[in-house]
């Protein structure tokens, strides 16, 4: 953590305050939405690091990427860089899972976490991103890293406006390859007629291969799935009828699937001698991995319900991620078919409610209070597609959580403080494991939970520039119960008494800095967070899959960022982000509560640095160029260095050229061409995983609203 401390000093001495998260919009310009803060009217609503990416800085990104993860981890370095592939495994926030959301809907699943929740909507269809670093009990389960809630387009704020928003754009590899092209287009219609409004939207994409700096054609993953070789679709409405001047109602609703087209098989690698895997063509057993999210949500709001504000929400999600297959050694253990081939598919479907009613001035003083309840009822499993048996029996996890939030004003110092009650119950069913594990029966049970978490925090407006905070906030989420119970292998099991069911709770320790002269932009942060009864994943070779493994697990951290504008057309930045985890894998011999080993970057992200500079050359072209360094980091298990990780730097150029009709975006993604191998193939490697990022990517694109 030294050279983390290093850091901070010399951003600081750079300047000194807030961008919360790189060049991302700062809070004090910008109010967190509803259903993120769950405190709507109050700017900087929470006293933790909040990043909100608009509309302006998501557009850059997407003329380089269409991948979030990859978006996320541009603009915020604390972010783990993309895994670059279909899967968001090892794509941590602070060292710990996010919480995916769609406007407030939850979309991560939690109960057997097959890591596929960052890709469940076109980027198309986004407004802007929210993100709240850090765990927080705020939205509910899964919340241990933070919350990612992604905002979707809106209908014009004009009555009588309508307009249609068209882009179509290219990409390749550059120079050009074979079977590189990769082709997208969206249309979005929105219209405002007196009490109603509608924004309706289509989009399209068929991605090809992807290959590296070399000029090598990339390993497909044929079982976690791939964006590339694949083809996507996102149909998206968006209905308001407002009631009268203080109430609307809304319906919303969203259906996504990415379809991989199965066209080539990956040829291992060589993780030892260096040698990246890669992809020929093939035809792989089975069919292609898929996604697939279909979401309603029903939203209620009054601007006047006993005399303050009410939202209400009701949501659907029903989800499926299909994954590739593989074969099974003697599956049904009894030499009948000795080599098994089969493939998996998590099904999850939500039900839930949220209601929030806050009020200001309550008994005429500087206090807001805000009254909720959530509840939820969410059913997973794993299926087996061609044995028909259920590798993770169905599992349904009911909640109902009151909570109370609240601010009271002294002058320029705002406490914030608030308690959530957790009631929650596991429902399994009795149940038999797969042949391969012994066929063991399982009794099932009903397993109860009740968690009370808190949050604290203060907010010190020295000035209207410098801005200081503290904060306590206590998140929590499963353990992938999936993993737990699909992998039982001893008789006489109970759902009841198995310990690794219980909860992950997480806290978050912060105290930060912001400042924001309106030339100077520029946030400092130190946080820390620990698991007394953590989660952690930890590769079986012998089953040839991920296990839980419940220890204690502590995460220390810092994140800076700084941002100037030089002139009107001019603006730098550079932002630094560095965690260090570790956890406890022998608490019965450590006593002391000594943490002898570090997560591996499944876990955690490398220390990293992010620049750019954003350039207005003319009324017409601008272009913002930005780079990215991750530094080397080694890891180690009692005192072992059990892998390593060779950093790498890349360069991205984005260009956007006004024409007589519409615009030009011109994205160059890894300028230089680097050739590098991906953190997560590095930190966790297997031959056949151990893949090359992205080569040089030239994207042209158009886009225009009529």
């Amino acid at each position: 953590m030294s050279r983390s401390l290093l850091c901070c000093a010399v951003l600081l001495a750079l300047s000194a305050s807030p961008a919360r998260a790189e060049d991302a919009t700062d809070l004090d310009r910008v109010t967190v939405s509803a259903s993120t803060s769950r405190l709507p009217d109050s700017e900087a609503a929470l006293p933790n690091t909040i990043t909100v990416i608009d509309r302006e800085q998501l557009e850059r990104q997407l003329t380089l990427t269409q991948d979030l993860s990859q978006v996320l981890a541009n603009l915020i370095p604390a972010f783990a860089p993309s895994s670059q592939k279909l899967t968001s495994r090892g794509e941590s926030l602070r060292g710990r899972q996010p919480l995916y959301m769609v406007d407030g809907v939850p979309q991560s699943t939690p109960l057997r976490d097959g890591a596929r929740d960052s890709r469940t909507i076109d980027p198309a269809m986004i407004e802007r991103i929210e993100v709240v670093h850090g765990a927080n009990a705020l939205q509910g389960l899964g919340a241990s890293g933070g919350i990612i809630n992604i905002i979707t387009k809106r209908a014009p704020r004009q009555d009588g406006a309508t307009f249609v928003d068209v882009a179509v754009a290219g990409s390749t590899a550059l120079p050009s390859q074979d079977e590189g092209t990769s082709v997208r287009g969206s249309v979005l219609f929105g219209t405002r007629r007196g009490a109603f409004d509608l924004i309706a939207g289509a989009s399209i994409a068929e991605e090809g291969l992807y290959y590296d700096g070399d000029g090598r054609a990339i390993a497909v993953n044929g079982v976690q799935g791939d964006t590339m070789d694949a083809h996507s679709r996102n149909l998206f409405a968006k209905v308001g009828w407002r009631l009268d001047d203080e109430r609307r109602l809304q319906l919303t609703a969203n259906h996504f699937e990415l379809q991989g087209h199965n066209d080539y098989v990956s040829v291992d690698g060589d993780a030892v001698r260096g040698i990246t895997a890669t992809s020929v063509r093939g035809e792989p057993e089975g069919e292609g991995p898929r996604n697939r999210a279909d979401s309603l949500s029903l939203d209620y709001t009054d601007n006047a319900f006993a005399g303050g504000y009410l939202q209400a929400q009701l949501y659907w999600f029903d989800f499926a991620a299909l994954y590739g297959g593989s074969y099974w050694r003697d599956f049904f253990q009894d030499g009948s078919r000795p080599n098994w081939f089969d493939q998996s598919q998590n099904a999850s479907r939500k039900l839930g409610a949220k209601f929030a009613w806050s009020r200001d001035h309550i008994a005429d003083l500087p206090l807001r209070v805000m009254l909720g309840l959530d509840a939820q009822r969410d059913t997973t499993y794993q299926e087996l597609i061609e044995s028909g048996l259920n590798w993770v029996p169905e599992t349904t996890y009911e909640s109902v959580a009151p909570f109370v939030q609240a601010e009271y004003r002294l002058g320029p110092v705002a406490l914030i403080g608030g308690v959530r009650h957790e009631r929650a119950e596991l429902q399994v069913d009795d149940f038999t494991t797969l042949p391969i594990y012994g066929s063991q029966r399982v009794e099932g049970g009903s397993p109860r939970t009740r968690e009370t978490l808190g949050n604290l925090g203060a907010i010190w407006n020295v000035n209207d520039a410098f801005k200081l905070y503290a904060s306590y906030a206590e998140g929590y989420t499963v353990a992938d119960i999936g993993r737990v119970l699909r992998a039982i292998s001893r008789p006489g099991e109970r759902v009841d008494t198995l310990a690794d069911i219980r909860p992950v709770i997480a806290d978050n320790r912060e105290v930060g800095l912001d400042y924001d002269d309106g030339r100077w932009l520029v946030h400092v942060a130190a946080y820390w967070s620990d698991a007394e009864f953590g989660s952690r994943l930890d590769y079986n070779p012998d089953s040839r899959s991920y296990e839980v493994r419940r220890e204690p697990t502590k995460i220390r951290g810092v994140e800076a960022n700084a941002a100037l504008q030089v002139s009107e057309a001019t603006r730098v930045g550079i932002a630094y982000a560095a965690a260090e985890g570790r956890y406890d894998g022998i608490p019965e011999r450590n006593p002391d509560g000594w943490y002898e080993s570090d997560l591996s970057g499944a876990d955690i992200a490398p220390d990293r640095a992010t620049g750019f500079w954003e350039q207005q050359w003319t009324t017409n072209v601008s272009t913002r160029l930005q780079a990215s360094h991750a530094f080397d980091r080694g890891f180690e298990s009692e005192g072992q260095e059990v892998a390593t990780f060779d950093g790498y730097t890349t360069f991205d150029l984005q260009a956007r050229i006004a024409l007589p009709v519409g615009h030009l975006n011109v994205g160059v993604e890894n300028l230089f061409d680097r050739q590098y191998v991906t953190y997560y193939s590095q930190t966790t490697p297997s031959n056949r995983d151990y893949v090359s990022g992205r080569g040089r990517v030239l994207t042209l694109g158009w886009s225009n609203r009529f």
